[in-house]
């Protein structure tokens, strides 16, 4: 049974998400909040496997929530999912920074929300290629002097790295490096180990702050 906490400040939402999640056999919704303090404190009284949370809400937003759960040593079994109105808006990737497995936009299908509540509980990324590099090219335009020592990444777990980043599922990444899908999965999971990352999703962020990967210009039209 996935554990689904909902973190948003319009009851309506709240309301739609959790009749939504409720009528599926393996899912739960098993507490309410509807703001980002009110989130962290229903969060460490259930232990969800998924918090779905709003970025902009009173009091503390969701960036800020975000941040509290994922720094908590007692929830890292928490995934952090944002929730927004507002696509790739200018909060995404410091939501990401922050410690957000990934992100969803409210008008997704309901299928595909369902999907990506699934994927975030088995700790996969859900950030889509398409969602991955257009959020890179849009917000870390300059990556800093690197912050992480990448040094103790073999090659081949570099190069998985560089791939994460550019938005390749595991399969991708298989076939791009002429490796098994399982191969590439472990290459991927000692880095996340290696750089203390919570996911793919902090995967990308490394990558780029620290300067392995650095972003396309986007293309003239």
């Amino acid at each position: 049974m996935i554990r689904v906490l909902l973190v948003d400040d319009q009851p309506l939402i709240r309301s739609g998400f959790r009749a939504l999640l409720d009528a599926e056999d393996d899912i739960e919704v098993v507490a309410e909040a509807s703001n980002g303090a009110e989130g962290v404190a229903r969060a460490r009284e259930h232990r969800p496997d998924i918090a779905l949370v709003d970025v902009q809400m009173p009091e503390v937003d969701g960036i800020e929530a975000t941040r509290r759960i994922a720094a908590d040593p007692d929830l890292t079994g928490t995934h952090v999912v944002i929730v927004t109105n507002y696509g790739l808006d200018e909060y995404v990737f410091h939501a990401l920074k922050a410690g957000a497995a990934g992100f969803l936009v409210k008008d997704v299908e309901p299928e595909d929300f369902l999907h990506a509540v699934r994927v975030a509980a088995r700790g996969d990324a859900l950030l889509a290629p398409s969602i991955t590099r257009r959020l890179i090219d849009r917000y870390v335009s300059q990556p800093p002097r690197p912050k992480q020592c990448l040094d103790q990444l073999t090659n081949r777990e570099r190069e998985a790295l560089v791939l994460v980043a550019r938005g390749l599922s595991n399969d991708e990444i298989a076939a791009t490096m002429v490796i098994s899908p399982l191969t590439a999965k472990t290459h991927v999971n000692r880095a996340m180990a290696k750089l203390h990352a919570r996911d793919r999703a902090q995967l990308v962020v490394i990558a780029y702050e620290s300067g392995l990967v650095v972003p396309q210009a986007p293309e003239r039209r």
